[in-house]
């Protein structure tokens, strides 16, 4: 199907890479095989209004480099407006990428949308490490440049992308990770690490800054899954910053968080919690502003034992205040009062998270700021272990008041299956919860979309699966990432 575009990029619309106006969706799938090339990986771009899908991979025009065996394109994604055209533009992790002969060094695409199509206008810019790069240092094996990514354009407009590198070494510490900011609209490149002065707590082996990365047009997060708190190791923390420089040349640090320095719920930080192995962040407007000045974070601790159920999972609920304070707001398991179900073990309850303001223009509440959990290892049945499923919740009041759950064949239109794994991607609009199951059997691949206000069981409002509308029937992990 041909692709239909505008005469000029329109804005304001949330992922709109060719800016007529209409919403568009980008599914990756980091597995799919690129002529001939296994795992090289690609993304769908399903262009809103029914106007045809767009492939994009390092074999497509404008995307530097070509389609190589490993690559994973599309690992990560964030979608934002680079270069304040009016169209989005998507930043592509691939760590994964060999980068001068050297293994799984990582590399990020970011690829410009335009009226004529995605990367079919200016030609994509490419973050790498060495001399041939823009960022510093050199590159390494397994450094993972593009794990995860986040971008937006911050409250004094200006663009910016954030690029965890969880494996780099430095400061002769193995897997200490590093984040890059890449800001302004020709970007230039600063990196940040728990060496950098003024940054909490203290740089170790096997930190693994970076791992997960969120932003908000005033606040960036960074997730440190392996970080010891004290001496309890691995048991993770999650550090603010603003996405503005400081005379250190880098964003400006706020704090840093573990489970020993909450306030309320359970306190413990416990070996292996990985406090911070998914972050998310939602724009927040308080009572007694006129403006979204704050930020609501979600930090995933998949990890967390809950009573003697090793692995169930939970999530800590932040609020960062205009100021750069933090205050916590909850604590959350699926034995919390009123919400829904039960935790087990290995249900990994926040391995990945999404948060979402769904209105600006009014005062925050607990319908309006909305969270996504997912919960990989639930089982549907003793024949479908790890199905999974998804948890909606209100990140305001109290989280059991106006919960909901979605679950193949409940919710989600396929049939309960042995290690489905959903919840393993979720992402938000102010709109839309993406489901995706990349996962399980290949009947059941597919990305779903939901209102935010769906209730347990609800139908999905849209689909799109391998083989129909447009979309090619040949996938490996269709869906593992949405935006």
């Amino acid at each position: 199907m041909p692709s239909a575009h505008a005469a000029g990029c329109l804005g304001g619309v949330e992922s709109d890479f060719n800016g007529d106006g209409i919403r568009d969706t980008a599914i990756a799938d980091p597995m799919a095989t690129v002529s001939g090339r296994g795992e090289a990986g690609a993304i769908q771009i399903v262009l809103g209004g029914g106007n045809g899908v767009t492939t994009l991979s390092q074999d497509s025009p404008n995307v530097s480099d070509a389609a190589e065996a490993g690559d994973q394109f599309g690992f990560s994604l964030a979608v934002y407006d680079a270069n304040l055209d009016g169209c989005s533009d998507i930043a592509v992790g691939m760590p994964h990428e060999d980068i001068l002969g050297v293994k799984d060094a990582g590399l990020v695409h970011l690829v410009y949308g335009s009226t004529a199509g995605i990367g079919q206008g200016t030609p994509s810019l490419g973050f790498r490490q060495g001399i041939d790069g823009n960022m510093a240092n050199t590159p390494e094996k397994e450094d993972w440049v593009g794990y995860s990514v986040a971008g937006g354009v911050s409250a004094t407009g200006v663009p910016f992308l954030v690029i965890g590198a969880p494996g780099e070494d430095s400061s002769g510490f193995t897997d200490m990770g590093f984040a890059a900011y890449a800001y302004g609209v020709t970007p230039s490149v600063t990196t940040f690490h728990q060496d950098s002065p003024g940054v909490w707590n203290d740089a170790a082996s096997g930190n693994r800054f970076g791992s997960a990365v969120a932003a908000t047009s005033r606040h960036i997060v960074v997730g440190t899954p392996g970080a010891p708190i004290g001496s309890i190791d691995q048991a993770g923390a999650a550090l603010a910053f603003k996405p503005s420089l400081n005379p250190d040349n880098i964003p400006q640090p706020l704090f840093g968080i573990g489970q020993n320095a909450t306030g309320a719920g359970d306190e413990r930080a416990e070996t292996g919690d990985s406090f911070g192995t998914s972050v998310a962040m939602a724009p927040y407007r308080p009572s007694v502003s006129t403006t979204t000045t704050d930020s609501l974070v979600a930090v995933g601790v998949p990890n967390e034992d809950v009573g003697a159920k090793s692995d169930a999972g939970g999530v800590q609920l932040l609020q960062i205040s205009e100021s750069g304070s933090v205050a916590e707001s909850q604590w959350i398991t699926q034995d919390t009062a009123d919400v829904e179900d039960t935790a087990e073990t290995d249900d990994y309850f926040g391995q990945r998270v999404a948060a979402v303001n769904t209105n600006h223009g009014v005062f925050s509440t607990s319908t309006t700021m909305r969270l996504a959990v997912g919960v990989p290892g639930e089982e549907t049945s003793a024949d479908a272990q790890d199905s999974g499923g998804v948890q909606i919740l209100p990140m305001l009041d109290s989280a059991g008041a106006s919960d909901s759950w979605l679950r193949p064949g409940s919710g989600i239109p396929s049939a309960p299956a042995y290690r489905q794994y959903v919840g393993m991607s979720v992402a938000a609009t102010g709109s839309v919860l993406y489901v995706g199951m990349p996962y399980g059997p290949a009947l059941g691949r597919a990305v779903y979309a939901y209102s935010w206000t769906v209730a347990s069981g609800g139908a999905p409002s849209q689909s799109w699966k391998p083989g129909g509308g447009g979309i090619p029937a040949e996938t490996a992990a269709f869906g593992a990432v949405v935006g």
